[in-house]
């Protein structure tokens, strides 16, 4: 599984196209192959998977119980605006409208790179949201760490 690393200011042209920074790129060498994958993300960002991790993700929603309503409304709500991605010759990709009027972007976009995805947030909403951290962040990492290590300990 690839872990991505780094924080990246980009802007969009006006067709809605952003260059891959070419730090980024080559974390991504797959990319070009067989594409990545853009969608909604659990706040007002998007988020792009490759193509490889989605499929990993995608088999594992189709294991959840079909006829459970809950279920059903996840795996709509998770896929909805799911679309393919695609490196062009200059090295940029093309966000869907749709997806960038669900996160509020205009043309300052933060990729942000979260262990095996990339998050895409207008530029003024991801400095909103790191605004919000805690106070005493080391509390919040004993509270979700610390508690993760007792368990594996338990094991």
């Amino acid at each position: 599984m690839s872990h991505f690393l780094g924080e990246f200011d980009c802007k969009l042209d006006a067709k809605g196209r952003m260059m891959v920074p070419s730090s980024l790129k080559k974390q991504l060498p797959e990319a070009e192959r067989e594409g990545l994958v853009i969608n909604r993300g659990f706040e007002k960002h998007l988020v792009i998977y490759t193509k490889k991790e989605w499929d990993t993700i995608t088999e594992e929603l189709s294991k959840l119980n079909a006829y459970e309503k809950k279920s059903r409304d996840f795996i709509r709500y998770f896929t909805r605006g799911a679309t393919e991605l695609s490196l062009d010759s200059a090295n940029r990709i093309l966000l869907p409208k749709a997806l960038m009027e669900y996160a509020g972007i205009n043309t300052e976009v933060v990729l942000s790179c979260v262990l095996n995805k990339i998050e895409v947030w207008a530029k003024d909403a991801y400095d909103s949201q790191l605004d919000s951290e805690p106070e005493n962040f080391a509390n919040l990492a004993e509270e979700v760490m610390g508690n993760a290590a007792r368990r594996g300990s338990n094991d």
